[in-house]
């Protein structure tokens, strides 16, 4: 207990709240800003499970506020979570840690082989959040959302029987009205705020204490920081609590998607057939420029298209943002 010692020694925590804490498994959705800085807190903290997941590559644009990498992992395009879990070994060696380098679908969800005991937002897009709305509410999971943009962010606890994010939001706001890290750009203290919000919550929780009740907004630059009122019980007009609905459950996944405040798509493959990239890259010597092999990903460029696939199939592709053209680049070069 020497390592948790101060930790244990919080009033509302003690032994019993280390035991639940080391008991515990919680998944991170998504590895950047909002991910690295929750994952890096848990992980001190002494979670007894971690499972990180995230679709994207490290880039040099990450390193501004993404706390778990450095300039090689830039400069070597590593996977988010592979790159995240690395590091967080060398923090913790007693917590179990996963990465996943996937796209958080529901069939990801599904096919988890141990439900976690609370769920982490760490994403930048609300498809994905209400996603994890209406899985977790179906699984009874508590989750807590986060989001920045600029110098402002917001976080809230989602617990099985209180508000759900879609009482606040019956449909996902557009991106033009909440804007993007692209759009809008991010400071790294409005993450740190976010997240230690974040962070403490999901300890409240593991440990047994009901959590916040309410929406905690912050505006770093100009010095403020609040708890929004929030009825704690759900909204009478929610399709999900009072329904049963779970609308983002029955959703197709997209095949082809723009990423947030990216000049990306990403490319889901309809086939169960996922490519040998040692082959691939074999076939596609001679013909496309800058490629390269890790253990992770296969990378190159061609017709200004910088491509990055992945073993299952599942493709980066930067410098576009037209889904289509993304769509018939895939099949010319990857079929």
């Amino acid at each position: 207990m020497d390592r948790y010692s101060r930790q244990a020694r919080v009033a509302g925590i003690g032994e019993e709240g280390m035991r639940r804490i080391r008991g515990s498994r919680v998944l991170i959705v998504g590895c950047g800003a909002l991910g690295t800085h929750a994952a890096d807190t848990l992980t001190r903290a002494g979670v007894g499970a971690l499972d990180l997941v995230d679709r994207d590559i490290i880039e040099w644009s990450n390193l501004q506020r993404q706390v778990l990498f450095d300039e090689r992992d830039a400069e070597g395009g590593a996977p988010k979570a592979v790159a995240a879990v690395e590091r967080l070994r060398k923090v913790n060696r007693d917590v179990e840690l996963t990465a996943h380098v996937a796209d958080c679908s529901r069939a990801f969800l599904d096919d988890q082989a141990e439900l976690p005991d609370l769920v982490l937002d760490g994403t930048d897009n609300f498809p994905t959040r209400y996603l994890l709305n209406d899985w977790c509410r179906q699984r009874r999971i508590p989750w807590i959302y986060a989001g920045a943009v600029g110098t402002e962010g917001a976080s809230m606890v989602v617990r099985p029987d209180g508000a759900c994010l879609r009482c606040l939001w019956p449909e996902a706001p557009a991106q033009a009205e909440v804007g993007s890290c692209e759009t809008h750009g991010v400071l790294g203290p409005t993450i740190a705020a976010v997240t230690a919000f974040q962070a403490a919550e999901a300890i409240k929780l593991l440990v047994g204490e009901t959590g916040t009740t309410g929406v905690f907004t912050c505006d770093v630059w100009r010095g403020r920081y609040q708890v929004l009122p929030l009825a704690d019980q759900p909204s009478p007009d929610c399709v999900g609590c009072v329904e049963g609905l779970h609308p983002a459950l029955a959703q197709r996944p997209v095949e082809a998607v723009t990423l947030c405040g990216r000049d990306a798509v990403q490319i889901q493959p309809d086939d169960s057939a996922p490519p040998d990239l040692a082959e691939l890259a074999a076939h596609l010597h001679g013909t496309v420029e800058d490629l390269e092999q890790t253990p992770h990903v296969l990378r190159f460029r061609v017709e200004e298209v910088r491509f990055t696939l992945f073993p299952g199939g599942r493709a980066l592709l930067f410098g576009l943002s037209d889904p289509l053209r993304a769509r018939a680049l895939y099949d010319r070069w990857l079929r």
